[in-house]
């Protein structure tokens, strides 16, 4: 597979968690990784991790104002965007009466119209190239399966699928591929947090007997991202351990 030398590749949600994974595998492929995060220091500290040439930026992806501003600053200083990986999320748990309109609205605006914001700003520079590939970050939950206290953040996930699907139509006669990746369970902060029992039960509900690390997320990504992926658009790339396939739990 190609390297990615000399492509620009914008992770929003760069700052941590997944996001820090996509970035650190596409700068290790030889991408110039702008890493965006709506936490400037966040973004900051992924940069420094990265070294070489990658760079910084501030962005809320759920502010259309934002999201266009960050990615004006980038092609004027960088030229053009070649990948976008909107990986930016929030996830929560409230059962499904607790829900208020407030929090329903947050995860939509960050996981769905984030996404959206971001797909139609690097499309002029996309298209101005007849080149990109567009990778949003979805998950197993509420695509394949679902978990009491997430109806909030199932519904922005599986709607990340319809958007990607569109857009993959739209956008296949620009030269311009848009797919998914769908983790499952990821070893994150939040995770690392959590009740060792609990985590122990999540661990063994997987059949590989592990959490998913985020690079492990990130190589799907450059997958998609790659030249060699030109024929690939409008899918869903599962990266769960085999946590979906069992019929019967034991």
């Amino acid at each position: 597979m190609k390297r990615l030398d000399g492509r620009v590749a914008l992770v929003t949600g760069a700052g941590h968690g997944i996001g820090r994974g996509i970035a650190n595998v596409l700068a290790s492929e030889g991408a110039r990784v702008v890493v965006a995060d709506v936490d400037r220091a966040s973004a900051d500290a992924t940069t420094v991790a990265l070294g070489g040439e990658a760079i910084a930026v501030e962005m809320d992806v759920a502010d259309r104002t934002s999201v266009e501003a960050g990615i004006a600053s980038v092609v004027e200083r960088l030229g053009w965007i070649d990948i976008l990986a909107a990986n930016a999320g929030v996830y929560r748990w409230d059962a499904i009466d607790a829900i208020t309109d407030e929090v329903w609205n947050r995860i939509i605006d960050i996981n769905v119209k984030g996404a959206f914001h971001c797909i139609q700003a690097v499309l002029p520079s996309m298209r101005s190239r007849r080149y990109g590939r567009i990778v949003l970050t979805s998950s197993i939950t509420g695509s394949l399966v679902a978990a009491p206290g997430l109806a909030h953040y199932a519904s922005s996930k599986a709607a990340m699928l319809g958007l990607m699907r569109s857009a993959a139509f739209e956008l296949v006669g620009d030269g311009i591929t848009v797919n998914a990746v769908l983790p499952g369970n990821v070893r994150t902060k939040g995770i690392d947090e959590m009740d060792p029992e609990l985590r122990g039960q999540l661990e063994r509900s997987i059949p590989l007997g592990r959490l998913a690390e985020p690079e492990e997320v990130g190589w799907a990504v450059r997958f998609l991202a790659s030249e060699e992926a030109a024929y690939v658009t409008g899918q869903g790339l599962v990266i769960d351990g085999g946590q979906t396939l069992p019929e019967v739990r034991a």
